[in-house]
């Protein structure tokens, strides 16, 4: 057996996301100390295998049509290589459906893996740009908002221009002390997505416009704001129809002075405390009062993905 024909693995980490922070649609997510861990091997079968363990164990594909193969074998596609077969061994603890970035976190997933396999490619290596792995996970995902944190941890602005995707990393006060609210229930993207109007009044706009820059001063460095900066018109309201739970528990928390908004498309809830006895506080009233949603006291994630080289030996 060649040194190009000797089997590679890497091993990825990779951080659930929450998107929008409330007035930020769109545009504004955070990284998230709670992901997903996976080990991909190189193998001579064509095709994948997939072996998952934890969220999703029994529900999501096992060979190629596993959402983490196909983005990596996007990856290796518009590069105009070949992907090798592979072993993959996902352990998963992102919920899926509940608005912490779970598709958006596989598909950095799959873009880590074949950085990592080109990269370590012993005839021809390819190393990505941070603008070539936000490219191609925003291929697949069809918006930045998610991936670009994945990537890239702590808080990311993201937007698009003729040039593709871009992103602005900023990091997060340090007190600022996220909790996460998850339910037992799921949400469509598409159909959350569905409940907004093509058009807004432009009080709103110009309203969300203003909330998203002090949303960005309060993360960064005033987190006292948190509460009024958090404020939206644009989506929440829209949505809250389809989750009147999440609506309800949001309105619950932010009356008692915490910054409650819904995680990504919902239906979980994200509350960005100002300091961890604030966050303890909105985590008790929920344990007392909501006992049937978990609750997940996290920190930001500064690091975003990151993927590195094992010996193959190891894991098969």
């Amino acid at each position: 057996m060649t040194g190009a024909d000797m089997p590679r693995a890497v091993h990825v980490r990779v951080p659930a996301t929450s998107a929008n922070l409330g007035p930020g649609f769109d545009t504004l997510g955070i990284a998230l100390a709670y992901g997903d861990e996976l080990t991909a091997v190189t193998r001579e079968a064509p095709g994948a295998l997939v072996r998952v363990s934890g969220v999703g164990e029994g529900e999501v594909p096992t060979d190629e049509t596993n959402l983490v193969v196909r983005s990596a074998a996007h990856v290796f596609e518009r590069l105009g290589r070949e992907m090798p077969g592979l072993e993959l061994r996902a352990e998963n603890r992102i919920p899926h459906g509940r608005g912490m970035g779970s598709s958006g976190s596989a598909i950095v997933a799959g873009v880590m893996i074949a950085s990592g396999l080109l990269a370590s490619d012993p005839v021809d290596p390819i190393e990505l740009s941070e603008e070539q792995l936000l490219a191609f996970a925003t291929e697949l995902e069809g918006h930045p908002d998610n991936v670009a944190p994945a990537l890239f941890g702590a808080l990311t602005i993201a937007w698009t221009n003729e040039d593709g995707p871009r992103f602005k990393r900023l990091m997060v006060h340090r007190g600022v002390s996220p909790l996460v609210l998850v339910p037992s229930f799921t949400m469509s993207t598409q159909l959350a997505r569905s409940l907004q109007p093509a058009q807004v009044p432009h009080e709103d706009a110009v309203f969300n416009v203003s909330r998203s820059a002090l949303l960005i001063a309060a993360l960064t460095q005033s987190p006292e704001l948190l509460l009024e900066a958090t404020e939206d018109r644009l989506h929440q309201n829209y949505r809250g129809e389809a989750m009147p739970q999440t609506r309800d528990l949001i309105g619950e928390l932010r009356d008692r002075g915490h910054a409650a908004v819904v995680s990504g498309a919902g239906p979980s809830v994200l509350v960005l405390s100002n300091g961890p006895a604030e966050r303890q506080a909105a985590a008790d009233f929920v344990a007392e009062h909501h006992p049937d949603w978990r609750v997940l006291l996290l920190a930001v994630d500064s690091k975003g993905a990151t993927v590195e080289a094992i010996p193959a030996d190891q894991v098969l």
